[in-house]
C-alpha cells in the first residue's frame, strides 16, 4: 500500500504539534504554581535558646523589643521561660511566693526560622546561641556555626507539662552549719545547729542540745528562723 505524497513530510516533529503541548508550556499555569510556593505559610516552630546565667527575664524583655524595632514581630511569637511555683522562706520564718525555673540558663522561643529571625535573637545581649547541632567546618580545624533544631512537639508538651506538674519547690536560705532558733513545735525556743536541708520535703534536720546531749531532730522549715 502507498501513501499519499501529501501525508508524508520530511520536516521533524514539532513539540507543537502535539496536542498536549499548550498545557506543558502554559506560562499562566507555571505562574500560578509559583505563586503558590510563594504564599505557602511558614511554618512556626518551638527552639530552645541558650542564655547568659540568671538573665532569662532580661533576654526575653528584650527579645520581645527587638523583635518589634526589626520588624519580626509576625515571626517571632512567644518568648517563654517554664516556670513552676515555689516558697522561699525567709530568715524571719515567713515565706514567700516565688517562680521556679525548670530549666535555668534557657528560653523558648516561637518563631518562624529565617535569615532575619535568627540575627534577632542571636544579636539579643545575653543570648549564647540556639540549642541544635554544630555544622563542622570542612577543615575540621575550627568550629562551626550552630544549626538551630526545632524542639518536637513530644519535648514541648512535656516541658510545659512538668511546668504544670511539678511540686511547689521550697527554698530557703539556709545550709548545713548554719545555726537557728526553733519558734514553733515541742521543740520550741530550741538553739541547734543545721546538718541536712531538704527542700523537695519543706524539712531540715538540726542538732538541738536536750537533756544535755545533742539530738538530731526533723523540723519543718516553717518552725526554725535563722540565727546570725
Amino acid at each position: 500500500m502507498s501513501f499519499p505524497v501529501s501525508a508524508v513530510s520530511d520536516s521533524p516533529l514539532e513539540l507543537t504539534d502535539l496536542p498536549l503541548a499548550s498545557a506543558l508550556v502554559d506560562p499562566a499555569a507555571e505562574e500560578s504554581a509559583a505563586a503558590a510556593v510563594r504564599e505557602k505559610p511558614q511554618v512556626a516552630r518551638w527552639y530552645a535558646i541558650q542564655v547568659a546565667s540568671s538573665c532569662e527575664k532580661k533576654v526575653k524583655a528584650t527579645l520581645e523589643q527587638r523583635a518589634v524595632t526589626l520588624g519580626v514581630e509576625s515571626r517571632i511569637l512567644e518568648i517563654e521561660i517554664p516556670q513552676t511555683p515555689g516558697v522561699k522562706l525567709k530568715k524571719d520564718g515567713s515565706r514567700q511566693s516565688i517562680e521556679e525555673k525548670v530549666f535555668p540558663g534557657y528560653v523558648l522561643v516561637r518563631m518562624v526560622l529565617d535569615e532575619d529571625t535568627m540575627m534577632a535573637v542571636r544579636s539579643t545581649p545575653n543570648v549564647i546561641n540556639f540549642v541544635g547541632a554544630e555544622d563542622r567546618r570542612a577543615t575540621g580545624k575550627a568550629r562551626g556555626h550552630i544549626k538551630p533544631r526545632p524542639l518536637s512537639r513530644s519535648e514541648v508538651e512535656r516541658i510545659f507539662r512538668r511546668a504544670t506538674e511539678k511540686k511547689p519547690v521550697v527554698k530557703v536560705d539556709l545550709v548545713e552549719g548554719d545555726q537557728i532558733l526553733v519558734t514553733a513545735g515541742p521543740f520550741k525556743d530550741f538553739r541547734g545547729e543545721v546538718i541536712e536541708v531538704s527542700g523537695e520535703r519543706s524539712k531540715l534536720k538540726a542538732l538541738l542540745e536536750i537533756f544535755g546531749r545533742e539530738t538530731p531532730v526533723e523540723l519543718e522549715f516553717a518552725q526554725i528562723s535563722k540565727q546570725s
